[in-house]
């Protein structure tokens, strides 16, 4: 299959990786002629460029922009290709880009590729990076079966674990284990960070350790991925953040009133509901 990919990073150089290794047609497009070059001799990718045309001839095209770039890439791509393309994108919030390229293409497919790094760039792009990692389709009713179809297959490939969801649904339920992660980690560093004694700030960055990094990793990912979930699934985050925040006064009135079994009780339930989030 011939397969084009919009946006060379972590997410697009990797699923280039996994795809060429597979024996597909891989063309990338990145604005940046150093990146077009890092993709090539990392083997991400048979051909890339900065210009859209080159991927007049792709069967299917990922779009792994930022979440503003995705419309405009799209309104850019459409004169030059074949209305039976089947277009997707990678993004992590998906009402609002259905809702945008659904009217424009057809054979548009919502789609979200749960994994990643810290570090961003075609220079952390690696093989395997979706395996066992949730893939969630969001098409709606007017999506046609058929590009729905050559999506799914293209992500079974990576050994994902695909989940078909309504846009709305799928950001309600990031908002809650993707975007609200993130602020709450960036909350804390914050915090942290703020602490008015210099000499109590210096001792608790030299014990920090393995309690700290795994609660802080996500609050120290890209600014402007984090900006762009606030943006784009801002309604749902709100919510979410508005409810983590009744749950953590209740833990505060709990300490207040030194009510240690109430606090106990909350902490057993906690430590029962998290590996119904987690596959491990």
């Amino acid at each position: 299959m011939k397969i084009g990919i919009i946006g060379l990073g972590l997410i697009g150089g990797s699923l280039g990786l996994d795809w060429r290794s597979q024996g597909h047609k891989v063309f990338g497009v990145s604005r940046r002629e150093s990146t077009c070059a890092q993709a090539i001799a990392c083997g991400a990718v048979d051909r890339a460029s900065a210009d859209l045309t080159s991927l007049k001839t792709a069967e299917v095209i990922f779009i792994c922009t930022p979440l503003a770039a995705i419309r405009p890439t799209v309104e850019q791509l459409i004169p030059h290709i074949d209305p039976a393309t089947v277009l997707t994108d990678v993004g992590s919030v998906k009402a609002p880009i259905v809702d945008a390229i659904a009217p424009l293409w057809q054979n548009f497919v919502g789609g979200h590729p749960m994994a990643g790094k810290a570090e961003s760039g075609i220079e952390v792009a690696q093989t395997g990076l979706f395996i066992d990692k949730p893939y969630a389709i969001a098409a709606i009713d007017t999506t046609p079966p058929a590009a729905v179809q050559v999506v799914e297959q293209l992500a079974r490939s990576l050994q994902a674990t695909i989940y078909h969801c309504h846009p709305a649904d799928h950001d309600r339920a990031v908002s809650w284990i993707s975007h609200l992660p993130v602020m709450v980690s960036a909350s804390l560093i914050a915090a942290c960070a703020n602490e008015p004694n210099p000499e109590v700030l210096q001792l608790a960055q030299q014990l920090a350790s393995s309690g700290f990094r795994d609660t802080s990793r996500v609050g120290s990912g890209n600014p402007e991925l984090g900006v762009m979930m606030a943006r784009y699934n801002r309604s749902e985050l709100l919510r979410s953040l508005q409810q983590y925040r009744d749950r953590l006064d209740e833990i505060t009135q709990l300490i207040v009133r030194e009510d240690w079994q109430a606090l106990e009780k909350q902490l057993n339930s906690t430590q029962l509901a998290r590996p119904q989030f987690l596959r491990e």
